[in-house]
């Protein structure tokens, strides 16, 4: 019957949530952030590691921007998976030159890379040996001479912004991941040992609890950060050693509540282990408060990555990440290219926003008084 009944709640539970027009829309476009972080270095106008493939003739360039780019292949190809591309972008680049116009000659190509302003760029003569054999003149300037266009602009080192846009995605979604298991797996494990047991056992957690609720989360991360050393990974423990608070003060209350319950009466009665208590017949009835504020801690996440780069004891350079993105061209806001630094704060924005609302809906879905 409990099963039947749970059963029951469930699917009425997800008929509410679908019932939320801004809660399905916010699912459905995480969804569609997870695939672009996953497929990130398919979509991506520039593939290689990091989309760091820089330009600095053409820097800061607005939305839009298009410009003849001559492409020298590379001489060292290194042995490279299919599997490490998709997932880690190309190891070896071919060497790219953004230029005005070229003239072909007998054994060379001679091009004039490009330049603002009236001022033309010195001439650079490249022999046609620099490319592959058994191709003519003519195949070489069809295959390696294209026009490349910026959808989305270039940053100040004359990185494709729209790339670096897309593989960052994949920090933000990461470190909310991996920041809100870490934080699930402390929070609910200390809360239900604090609420079953109570006593000394409450005592000592609650006290932990207290210490690390009254030290400001980003100071703390900070710290954490320098005592762990930057870098992704440390970023994400950071995170999610600082987060577990939370979870574990609404896990105790709701197993407070719960464990006075007759089936748990009865369970003990049986003589079920402490373990099997908790995790078959407490925790189940415990988690819906859980859920929700994982939605909202995943959305803090990002805001204190982003927060930890803008700083720069996030995510290190070359690796994009968006809060890093805001850092090098805030100052831009102010010389007409507020673009550079705009573009990244909408993606945090749209990113945070769209699990708040999933927590908003989350929470209406899950209210039984509802």
């Amino acid at each position: 019957m409990p099963d039947t009944i749970s059963n029951s709640l469930s699917k009425l539970a997800l008929q509410r949530f679908k019932k939320n027009f801004w809660g399905v829309l916010s699912f459905g476009f995480i969804i569609f952030c997870a695939l672009v972080a996953i497929f990130a270095y398919v979509l991506a106008p520039d593939n290689s590691q990091n989309a760091n493939q820089m330009h600095l003739s053409i820097h800061s360039k607005p939305p839009g921007f298009k410009v003849q780019m001559l492409t020298i292949p590379s001489q060292d190809i290194a042995d490279q998976s299919f599997l490490n591309t998709l997932f880690f972008g190309e190891k070896n680049r071919d060497t790219e030159i953004p230029i005005e116009r070229y003239v072909l000659e007998e054994n060379r190509l001679k091009v004039f890379p490009y330049s603002e302003g009236e001022t033309s760029g010195i001439a650079k003569e490249i022999k046609l040996e620099s490319f592959p054999k058994n191709i003519s003149p003519k195949e070489i300037v069809d295959q390696y001479v294209t026009t490349r266009n910026f959808i989305l602009g270039t940053d100040k080192y004359g990185r494709d912004l729209l790339s670096r846009m897309l593989v960052g995605i994949r920090i933000s979604l990461s470190i909310g991941f991996v920041a809100v298991l870490i934080s699930l797996l402390l929070g609910i494990t200390l809360g239900a040992l604090a609420g079953y047991f109570g006593g000394k056992v409450d005592a000592i957690i609650m006290w932990l609890i207290n210490v690390t609720w009254s030290i400001p989360t980003l100071l703390l991360v900070i710290a954490i950060t320098l005592a762990l050393g930057k870098g992704f990974w440390q970023v994400f423990i950071a995170v999610g050693l600082t987060m577990w608070v939370e979870v574990a003060r609404i896990v105790r209350g709701q197993v407070l509540s719960v464990k006075q319950m007759q089936y748990v009466t009865a369970a003990k009665a049986l003589g079920y282990t402490h373990y099997r208590i908790i995790t078959k017949h407490i925790l189940p009835n415990s988690l819906a408060p859980v859920i929700v504020i994982s939605a909202a801690n995943f959305a803090a996440a990002i805001l204190i990555e982003s927060g930890l780069s803008f700083l720069g004891i996030g995510a290190q350079p070359p690796m994009p990440s968006w809060g890093a993105m805001i850092k090098d061209h805030y100052s831009y806001i102010i010389l007409g290219k507020a673009y550079l630094a705009i573009i990244p704060g909408l993606g945090i924005m749209s990113l945070v926003m769209s699990f708040m609302l999933i927590g908003n809906a989350l929470r209406d879905a899950l209210d039984v008084k509802g």
